[in-house]
């Protein structure tokens, strides 16, 4: 059928059908500890913040879901991190024809640097970048775990696997009550974790183009340079800024050692985007600190990859706009290349539904509940980016607001991709156009 071969309509399908068939598992007796049957909201809210990746959570992954739960929850966010993205390659492959032209560029919107008709490639490299990365994770956790920390080998093999494939997929699920904060001292285990999502992160595009390229950066694309340099100084800046904001937070960092301080700090650099994971308690937070990470929130990781957000590629494209703008010069662009008139108009508009989204969903839970808009706006930000930190208020919230918070969850994974694929392939030419008139700006 037409209507199923668009990728426009297939993802987002495809992404519904596995929340709704995770919800359905969830709601067996056999998901929980106690043997009762979860409440639907409590199975859906899980089921899509695993699928989306998120890792926000209403009751306690570790104790309230047993371990079918749990494989269950696991399972969900490795297809949400890439499973679902290449099963639209695999469809087209499997019809017998394949997809069109048409088709194929509308499954690589976010993985505009592959070339069409390289479904395979896509595949294998998902897979083997994937599995690779995941196992080196999973063994170097489950080392020191068991060396470490006297946790049995079995006990340490499933926590070790559960958050090597967590970090990966940027799902911010953990086997832990207080996520990472037992390990907040120990850079063997917050190490691997960070590498695993700082990988993940940049994409599956530039992974490709350092795999052809290596570190030569006069042949990386211009996705590639602009991720790669985005990533380091988002990286950098986060480092800096909530080191300085909580150096003296006795709630926070204030107690620990100069070297925790960094350790955590860098951690804490890394999570906002997209991972989810905390080492210490985000809701001691400063304010000026939790503004920092709106920001890392919003903006994501690299496209193509397991992160969210609006992306960095999206924000360094109008950070070039306004640019252009300020020196008054005809194009915008980096490294001697110029954007398209489509791809400024493609991250202005992200930008802007993104926005509104969020603020809608901001407002509507401020207006239902009595709890701070900051912690408000913090939890909509990161349903929406994917991230999956919180200030401990998810559990508070009523049913009305969970939905809105899951169907956040939900537009945030696939809305982008899906608003960003309709500009691509829903151009129409014109064969007039109206006069022009200059209204005042600004």
């Amino acid at each position: 059928m037409p209507f199923f071969r668009d990728p426009v309509h297939l993802i987002p399908l495809l992404f519904a059908g596995a929340i709704l068939i995770g919800t359905g598992l969830l709601s067996l007796p056999l998901a929980t500890v106690d043997g009762e049957r979860a409440p639907f909201i409590t199975a859906l809210f899980t089921a899509t913040s695993a699928v989306a990746v998120t890792g926000l959570i209403v009751v306690d992954t570790g104790t309230y879901w047993s371990m079918f739960g749990q494989i269950i929850i696991l399972a969900m966010f490795q297809i949400g991190g890439f499973g679902i993205m290449t099963a639209a390659t695999v469809f087209g492959l499997m019809a017998g024809r394949g997809f069109g032209l048409r088709d194929r560029m509308a499954t690589q919107v976010e993985r505009s640097m592959l070339e069409t008709g390289d479904a395979a490639s896509v595949l294998k490299l998902v897979f083997k970048v994937t599995v690779t990365v995941e196992a080196i994770i999973a063994l170097v956790l489950m080392l020191r775990l068991t060396i470490s920390y006297d946790v049995p080998l079995i006990n340490a093999a499933w926590h070790s696997i559960f958050h090597a494939i967590s970090a990966f997929n940027n799902a911010g699920f953990s086997t832990y009550s207080d996520s990472l904060m037992g390990f907040q001292g120990d850079p063997l285990v917050l190490g691997p974790i960070m590498i695993a999502i700082i990988i993940a992160a940049l994409g599956f595009p530039v992974m490709q183009d350092l795999r052809a390229n290596r570190l030569r950066w006069r042949q990386w694309s211009l996705h590639t340079k602009m991720t790669m340099a985005g990533t380091a100084a988002l990286l950098v800046f986060g480092f800096v800024t909530i080191l300085i904001m909580e150096w003296t937070n006795s709630a926070t960092f204030g107690p620990m050692s100069v070297g925790a301080k960094v350790l955590n700090a860098a951690f804490h650099s890394v999570m906002p985007r997209t991972a989810g994971f905390n080492s210490i308690d985000v809701g001691a937070f400063r304010d000026e600190t939790l503004m920092i990470n709106y920001l890392l929130m919003f903006i994501g990781g690299g496209s193509a990859g397991t992160a969210g957000g609006i992306k960095i590629t999206t924000v360094i494209v109008l950070f070039a706009i306004v640019g252009s703008e300020v020196m008054r010069r005809r194009d915008a662009g980096l490294f001697q290349r110029r954007f398209s008139q489509g791809i400024e108009r493609q991250a202005l508009t992200i930008s802007v539904l993104a926005f509104a989204m969020v603020f809608t969903a901001t407002a509507y839970i401020a207006a239902v509940t009595t709890l701070p808009l900051e912690d408000v706006l913090f939890e909509t930000i990161s349903a929406f980016a994917t991230v999956g930190m919180s200030t401990g208020i998810t559990a508070k919230l009523p049913p009305d607001a969970l939905t809105v918070l899951a169907l956040l969850m939900f537009v945030g994974r696939v809305g982008t991709i899906t608003v960003a694929t309709a500009l691509a392939l829903g151009t129409r030419g014109r064969l007039f156009r109206y006069p022009e008139e200059n209204p005042i700006v600004g």
